[in-house]
């Protein structure tokens, strides 16, 4: 009789857990696709004629399609630019702001975590600071500087300001730094290894997932960016993708809805890749626990 209701017990035990795991994967589809929606709809909008997007636009499933005219007007660009220049002018600005401002914040935080000089926390705490201060107010500054030095309208205006590293990364990686035993910098100075030795042979390898995690972020924020391009730059053959986005809606004219929505999902497609190859990297960034075994 017990070995019965022990039986019974168990699957109505494993009953409830399937229940529970088909509830949780319905749940999480649900949620999951509310939150791609917006992408599948910029997709499908893409696909649609230009006089029919707003007509059915509940539905992902064009009436009329026009794939070819949506994407072959939206490459063609603005006042004979293609978007190719403009998605170029984006990775050129992207890549080298990237990289000159996670490098700048790596050596920032080696500095204020691993090198004891005179008043290091009081600086620390400036930089700290700055966290606060909305980007649109350090904006009018940096056009003065930019204008008075001749590079207005130039793509160095564009890297300049991401150039010499981020509060946020020298605060990330100052911690990770800061969960790193001093003992290894001690046995590398025995070895006769400099300061520089020290960051890139020994403890570069360590942090290298929080790098790669600012990376992808700097990567994010400098594509996306539109109110600097909008304040730095006059030229249209200098004008990054999102400023070129901007230009395929007209007030005073034709709104190219269809080629817009086209090159939307087009400048869309490096993020999504970049994002998909280092994801992996995030969590390790993320989690500041020091040297994982």
């Amino acid at each position: 009789m017990s070995n019965k209701i022990s039986r019974s017990g168990s699957y109505g035990m494993s009953t409830k857990k399937k229940w529970e795991a088909v509830r949780f994967h319905v749940l999480a589809i649900a949620i999951g696709f509310i939150m791609v929606y917006p992408l599948l709809w910029l997709l499908a909008s893409s696909f649609k004629s230009n006089d029919t997007i707003f007509k059915d636009s509940y539905s992902l499933i064009p009436k009329v399609w026009d794939v070819i005219t949506n994407y072959t007007s939206g490459w063609k660009g603005i006042s004979g630019v293609s978007f190719g220049t403009f998605m170029m002018n984006s990775f050129i600005v992207t890549i080298a702001g990237s990289v000159s401002g996670v490098f700048s914040a790596l050596l920032a935080a080696y500095a204020f975590s691993r090198i004891d000089f005179s008043l290091s926390k009081f600086w620390f705490s400036c930089v700290i600071v700055t966290l606060m201060i909305p980007s649109q107010v350090m904006v009018v500054p940096q056009y003065i500087i930019l204008k008075n030095i001749g590079l207005i309208d130039t793509k160095i205006a564009l890297i300049l300001p991401w150039a010499f590293g981020s509060a946020f990364f020298i605060f990330l990686m100052n911690q990770f730094f800061r969960g790193i035993p001093k003992e290894l910098d001690e046995a590398a100075k025995i070895d006769g290894c400099g300061e520089i030795g020290i960051l890139f042979k020994i403890l570069f390898p360590v942090v290298r997932p929080t790098v790669i995690t600012c990376f992808i972020f700097s990567f994010y924020w400098i594509w996306q960016d539109f109110f600097q391009p909008l304040i730095f730059m006059n030229s249209v053959d200098k004008f990054t993708v999102s400023l070129a986005l901007n230009m395929f809606l007209d007030p005073n004219s034709y709104n190219n809805y269809g080629g817009l929505f086209a090159m939307s999902f087009v400048s869309l497609i490096p993020i999504i890749l970049f994002f998909v190859i280092f994801q992996k990297y995030i969590v390790d960034g993320i989690a500041m626990d020091g040297i994982k075994g």
